[in-house]
């Protein structure tokens, strides 16, 4: 008889909590798809008193994080503790170097150790998986690493933080400020207490370096993605962007960029404007989705739920299921020592279409000197919206750049920067090719 694949838990919040009610819930399911029993022999969390509304009497509580790692009845630990160092990576370190398999659901972990970890696992004929890092219950880790596996992925970019986008399409539908709709997703339980990993773009960075290096064949190189958040976007640039055609998302993009003939790793995490016939620009509410876009696969598109408990648990134990069959191929499509450490490209070098959005005082001459910094970096205006100043003497210039170099919109702004005519730092969001 075959043996039961044994896990063991380290995390009890609602994924932990989660997985355990989906393997007790889907086991008969899932042995006939695994070939063999997936069984919980041993749990730990913070708080062994603490009433999670599931009965854990039948696992061994294990009261040290790391004794976890040393549980001779599992063959496979579950990370569910959260946080790029710390207990999360000393468990993770030490369950590799015990000859366990490892599953983890921490993107942060992985973006910043996860060549480390892959390189431990492959020296111990181990599987690290980790698809609920990246997208919740969306199977798109699997499907890049395995569907795309015959394909030259040209680019990767997505929706991937729900709380973003949940601000984001509220203020779109509602037309409120950015605080008003941040506190909406706060009490809907959309945003955490401290909402900053969210809004200013980290969670999401964290996901795009890891999906450049599972696209490209790079080393992770999450301090190579430049980051910017949505805390600056007004309601104004809401409207501003649906009169001129398009939705504003916040959109994590990495591709290859090519320079005399070299090739250089751009990743970026910024606001958007996405064309609103783009697939991205109807995604609304808490949703992720990803494009791929491979040389003979065209465009794929993987959308739907990027967090949640179910969503979640569920992509935690498909990386169950695999390991129970016995699949435990390199963590990123391809063995570390394959993996390209690519240069960074320099973003000024790229050219786009931009959205350039300035509060200006009302005052002869102000969009002169606009027009004439952007004469100046070679930068041309495709269109233009000008409000009537209202009655504090202020003005909104929002306006469409001609594509251009990205760096002829910097020294735009750079030029702008000293005069008084601003009132307030100009804000900047470049137009999604299409």
């Amino acid at each position: 008889m075959t043996q039961p694949l044994r896990i063991a838990i380290a995390g009890l919040g609602t994924v932990g909590v989660g997985v355990i009610q989906l393997i007790e819930t889907n086991k008969a399911i899932l042995e006939r798809r695994a070939g063999r029993a997936i069984e919980i022999v041993a749990v730990t969390a913070r708080d062994a008193a603490k009433n999670r509304g599931i009965d854990l009497s039948p696992y061994r509580w294990v009261d040290d994080v790391g004794a976890l790692a040393q549980e001779a009845s599992a063959d496979v630990v579950v990370e569910l503790i959260g946080g790029a160092d710390g207990a999360a990576l000393t468990l993770a370190r030490a369950a590799l170097a015990s000859g366990k398999a490892l599953v983890t659901a921490n993107k942060a972990m992985v973006a910043h150790h996860g060549l480390e970890l892959a390189r431990m696992a492959e020296a111990a004929g181990l599987a690290l998986k980790y698809e609920a890092a990246v997208a919740g219950g969306i199977p798109v880790i699997k499907g890049l690493r395995e569907g795309t596996a015959a394909n030259n992925i040209e680019r990767v970019y997505g929706i991937l933080n729900g709380t973003c986008n949940y601000i984001l399409s509220s203020m779109e539908q509602d037309g409120g400020d950015f605080g008003d709709a941040l506190t909406a997703a706060q009490q809907k339980g959309f945003a955490e207490a401290d909402p900053a990993f969210d809004i200013d773009g980290v969670d999401a960075a964290h996901k795009l370096a890891i999906l450049a290096s599972l696209c490209f064949g790079t080393q992770i190189d999450f301090g190579g993605v430049e980051t910017s958040g949505i805390r600056k976007i007004l309601a104004a640039d809401i409207a501003q962007a649906k009169a001129l055609g398009y939705h504003i998302r916040l959109i994590g993009l990495a591709e290859i960029d090519w320079c005399d003939g070299a090739p250089y790793l751009f990743q970026r995490v910024h606001p958007y404007l996405i064309p609103k016939d783009h697939p991205l620009a109807h995604v609304t509410g808490p949703t992720n989705a990803v494009v791929a876009e491979g040389n003979f696969s065209g465009r794929l598109l993987f959308q739907g739920a990027g967090a949640g408990d179910k969503p979640t648990a569920s992509s935690v134990v498909a990386d169950l299921v695999d390991i129970a069959r016995g699949e435990t191929g390199p963590a990123f499509a391809m063995p570390t020592g394959r993996l390209e450490n690519m240069p960074r490209a320099n973003s000024g070098h790229r050219t786009s279409k931009s959205y350039l959005r300035m509060v200006v005082a009302d005052r002869p001459g102000v969009l002169a000197e606009i027009t004439a910094a952007m004469r100046d970096a070679g930068l041309s205006i495709e269109s233009l919206i000008q409000h009537q100043p209202g009655d504090d003497g202020r003005a909104l210039i929002a306006l469409v750049t001609h594509a251009g170099l990205e760096r002829a919109t910097a020294q735009t702004i750079a030029a702008l920067s000293d005069s008084d005519a601003m009132l307030g730092e100009p804000m900047v969001m470049h137009i999604l090719a299409e």
